[in-house]
């Protein structure tokens, strides 16, 4: 009479480890779905806010006006707060400081042997520069202009790379946390981290008066189609490849 097979009692704690990584395949198709509606959303309303912006439609540059010269106002009789904004914009949130905040989850993510994921983090930072900077040159907006500026920048203005950048950077970082399976509260203040960078680089540049309100909208509706793009593509692959 045999004895009863041993159970292998690794294999419960593999199959635990891998439950919070990776989501089930209806689960993870549904995700997909709708990040490729998100994709498709953004896009369509960004080519529409290029077009407005590309015939100079009217009430859209009365707003943008509108908007700049109040807080230019501002800026010129803030000086201290001006500065404030000054330094958020050129080293907290500067597409610098968010492009080393995405290489070093490459790194992360390279060393833990989740080679793949690495790889799409990298491409999908590499194709919102590209896709900024082509968009730039396409439309060669000018910037705001004042006798009397408070900050300079180069490079057409639509749309804002400090907007597209920021939401790029941390949409991905946040895609990253949820596929760890955070903690709720840890996962909340990630959130509201995020929330905070993009709303608040995106007035840094309105306020400084290098940015029309549409640019930053601009910027960030182009980087949140990156974002979607990434995590439905990234999910499509993963499910061929088994991961």
């Amino acid at each position: 009479m045999s004895s009863p097979r041993p159970t292998d009692s690794a294999t419960p704690h593999r199959t635990k480890e891998t439950s919070h990584r990776t989501a089930p395949p209806d689960r993870a198709a549904r995700a997909g779905a709708l990040c490729l509606r998100a994709c498709l959303v953004t896009a369509a309303l960004s080519a529409l806010l290029l077009a407005a912006v590309a015939v100079t439609w009217s009430p859209l540059i009365s707003f943008d006006r509108t908007v700049v010269d109040t807080l230019h106002t501002s800026a010129v009789q803030e000086p201290t707060f001006t500065q404030v904004n000054r330094v958020l914009t050129d080293w907290v949130w500067d597409p610098w400081t968010m492009r080393l905040l995405s290489a070093a989850a490459v790194v992360w993510l390279w060393l833990r042997g989740e080679r793949l994921l690495a790889l799409w983090v990298t491409l999908a930072s590499a194709l919102g520069t590209g896709l900024q900077q082509g968009v730039k040159a396409l439309v060669g907006r000018e910037r705001p202009s004042w006798p009397d500026p408070v900050d300079s920048a180069h490079y057409a203005a639509f749309p804002s790379g400090h907007a597209m950048t920021a939401v790029v950077t941390c949409g991905l970082l946040l895609w990253l946390c949820r596929r760890r399976g955070m903690a709720k509260g840890a996962w909340m203040w990630c959130v509201a981290g995020a929330a905070v960078s993009v709303v608040g680089v995106g007035f840094t540049r309105l306020y400084l008066g290098v940015h029309w309100p549409s640019d930053v909208v601009g910027g960030w509706l182009l980087g949140a189609c990156v974002v979607a793009l990434a995590v439905a593509s990234y999910g499509r692959v993963a499910l061929s490849r088994g991961h």
